[in-house]
Order: C-alpha cells, then sequence, then structure tokens
C-alpha cells in the first residue's frame, strides 16, 4: 500500500507543469518505474496440462499485465526447489513466489487442508466463493500470516476421481490392506478404514501400478488420468471421488515482497491470479468432459461409483479426522465453523438447484 507522506506520479507531473521545484523524484516514483523480475517454483512441471500450464499462464499475466515491469520466471517441480518444499521457499524468500496446494504444507498446521479441501467437502465453484464472499480469504490469510507467506486462490481441478482400482469394490471389507497411493486426508480416512497408504510422487504411479508394488491410485481426473495412461494398467475407475470435491489451487507470495511493490503491481499480483483461477477451473471442466469419452472407450474400462455403504462408512470417518484438525487450534475451529456453516447453506440450495438442474436436463437429453 502507498505509504502516508508519499507523493504519487500525477502529483509530481502537476507540480513540474506548474512549474514547481521537485529536487528529487520520490522514492514511490523510483519504485514504480522499477523492472523487478521474480522467480516462482511450482509443485509440479510446467508442462503438466491443467495444473502446470496454468501456473505459467499466471506468470505470464503478470508480464502482460504490468508492461514488463514486473516479470516472473517460472521453475518446475525440482527445477528450483523438490515439490513438496515450495512453500518453504517462499517463506524465506528464496523464491518470492509459487504455485501449488496448501494440504502440502499440511505439516505446518492441519488447518492449511480446508484451503484445498477436506472429504465431503465443497465443489470448485462453491470453494471459490467461499473465499472470496463468506469470509475464508482472511482465515487463509490469517494461516497463512506467521511464515510471511500471503496465499490467492488460483482455481481448482474439478470434481477429481476416486482412483483406479486392480479388484472391484463391492464391500466395506475391500478397502482392509487395499494398497493405495492417495494424498490429503482422504489417505488418513481410508488408513482408519483398514487401507495401507502409500505415498508416492505422480511420475512413480503408473510403474508402482504396473509392479503391483500398489493396488490402487488416484491422481485426478479424466483429463490427468487420460495423460498418464492409468488405464493401461488396471481397469475399475471411480468417480467421484469422495475427498477431493473441488480441490484449490493456490499462488503464494512472499508477504514482505508483495508489500515491497507499488500499490498498482501488488493489485495486478491479486487480479492475475483472479483471472486464473477461472481460466483454470473452465480448463479443466472443458477438457475434463472432453477425456471421459475417450477414456470409457479404452479397453476393459469400467466406470464405477463407490457402494453406498462404504460413502457412509468414509463420511463418518472423514468427520473425525476433520474434526480433530478444528480441534487443533482456536484458528482452525474458526476455520472449521465457517466451513460446515458454509457447506450446509450450500447443501440446502443446490440440491434443489444445481442437482434439480442436472437431473431435469438428463430426463430432457434422454429422450431426444
Amino acid at each position: 500500500m502507498r505509504k502516508s507522506g508519499s507523493i504519487d506520479r500525477r502529483s509530481v507531473l502537476t507540480g513540474l507543469a506548474a512549474g514547481g521545484a521537485v529536487g528529487l523524484a520520490s522514492p514511490s516514483v523510483v519504485k514504480a518505474q522499477e523492472t523487478i523480475t521474480w522467480k516462482m517454483a511450482m509443485s509440479w512441471p510446467k508442462q503438466v496440462p491443467g495444473v502446470g500450464v496454468n501456473g505459467v499462464r499466471f506468470a505470464e499475466k503478470v508480464t502482460q499485465m504490468s508492461g514488463g515491469r514486473l516479470t516472473i520466471k517460472v521453475f518446475g517441480a525440482g527445477e528450483l526447489v523438490p515439490p513438496l518444499e515450495v512453500f518453504d521457499a517462499v517463506s524465506s524468500g528464496a523464491a518470492e513466489c509459487g504455485h501449488a496446494t496448501s494440504y502440502y504444507w499440511q505439516g505446518k498446521d492441519p488447518c492449511f487442508h480446508f484451503f484445498t479441501g477436506v472429504p465431503f467437502g465443497l465443489t470448485q465453484i462453491e470453494h471459490a466463493a467461499w473465499l472470496y464472499f463468506g469470509g475464508a480469504q482472511e482465515l487463509w490469510e490469517r494461516a497463512y500470516a506467521p511464515f510471511g507467506v500471503t496465499p490467492f486462490y488460483a482455481g481448482a481441478s474439478g470434481t477429481q476421481a476416486a482412483g483406479w482400482f486392480a479388484k472391484e469394490l463391492k464391500t466395506l471389507e475391500d478397502l482392509k490392506g487395499l494398497k493405495m497411493r492417495i494424498a490429503g486426508l482422504g489417505g488418513e480416512v481410508l488408513r482408519r478404514l483398514g487401507a495401507s497408504v502409500v505415498m508416492l510422487p505422480p511420475t512413480d504411479i503408473f510403474s508402482a501400478l504396473q509392479s503391483g508394488t500398489i493396488d490402487a491410485a488416484e491422481w485426478v481426473g479424466p483429463w490427468n488420468d487420460l495423460a498418464f495412461g492409468l488405464y493401461k494398467v488396471v481397469k475399475n475407475y471411480y468417480m467421484p471421488a469422495f475427498h477431493e470435491m473441488g480441490a484449490g489451487l493456490e499462488v503464494i507470495v512472499n508477504t514482505e515482497k508483495l508489500k515491497a511493490l507499488p500499490e498498482d503491481l501488488q493489485m495486478i499480483i491479486k487480479e492475475a491470479a483472479r483471472a486464473t483461477s477461472m481460466e483454470t477451473m473452465a480448463d479443466y471442466a472443458y477438457n475434463n468432459a472432453a477425456s471421459f469419452g475417450p477414456l470409457k472407450a479404452k479397453d476393459g474400462v469400467v466406470v464405477r461409483a463407490l457402494p453406498d455403504d462404504m460413502v457412509m462408512a468414509l463420511a463418518k470417518e472423514s468427520e473425525v479426522v476433520v474434526k480433530e484438525i478444528a480441534d487443533s487450534s482456536p484458528l482452525a475451529g474458526e476455520i472449521y465453523k465457517s466451513f460446515i456453516d458454509y457447506r450446509l447453506m450450500c447443501n440446502d440450495y443446490h440440491m434443489k438447484a444445481e442437482w434439480e438442474a442436472l437431473r431435469t436436463r438428463r430426463m430432457a437429453l434422454e429422450q431426444l
């Protein structure tokens, strides 16, 4: 923000036009004309559809919107820091900004999970609405403040898939001993129900399924899953995910570096992230739908839904896990209350709006 007593560009120009003596340009004017280069570390390769590509688009938007005054050099996963060290790099100032997702840093504070998403949580548009209009952005900023990091929403990958499984899931007992690659709170819920959770980087998922090291794996959804070729190894594809209904992405910025920018460049960062969030959601909405048909058509692939009794058990255990996070700190409790109040409000509305709209559209299309 512009400090009290600083001289803006219009004031300087007005003074010069009037013949006023301005011995030295004010610091704010010098800063406004500076050419600044930032580094952005990402948790994924630059070329990965959706997450990587849209991170690069954010950096390009900032450069274009600032007329080149602020240029962001993008580093994909491992090029500057390892994927799970992006937050630390931004916090320390080793990178001025990053593109990732908040549950990667849950070891610092478990309440970070809420800003990616929790089991049986919010859809991507509900998540955006909670942040932009439901007070959650301020809660998110408070959660990251002790680390000197400021977060911005950067979109989502849409409703994700529950994953790929070597065998069909028929009863809750089928989870016992299941070796599955799954991230976030979904993994903790499955572990408590008897599964053996294996954490693997995305690049190792295919080979682990192929070798039998794991029996199942979740990645993202049709677009990314098709690109990864997981259908070549196992054929049971479960949708939707219980644990990531609209997993949020983030642009994170070192707070001191952000505040040191002129006010207009701070606004450009904010608005470039906002534009990227819409573009990312639209990118996934289109490409997940476009990839779903080709994925279903692959030899032997069967799209299934989780059995109802399994969903009920997952929901019960999920609430225990999420409540434990809520009890971990006063701030986590505040975030939890904001979240559950909003989720209830959304559910009441969307069951009569979105759900019924999709049901009636399906009825209409089936008779054509």
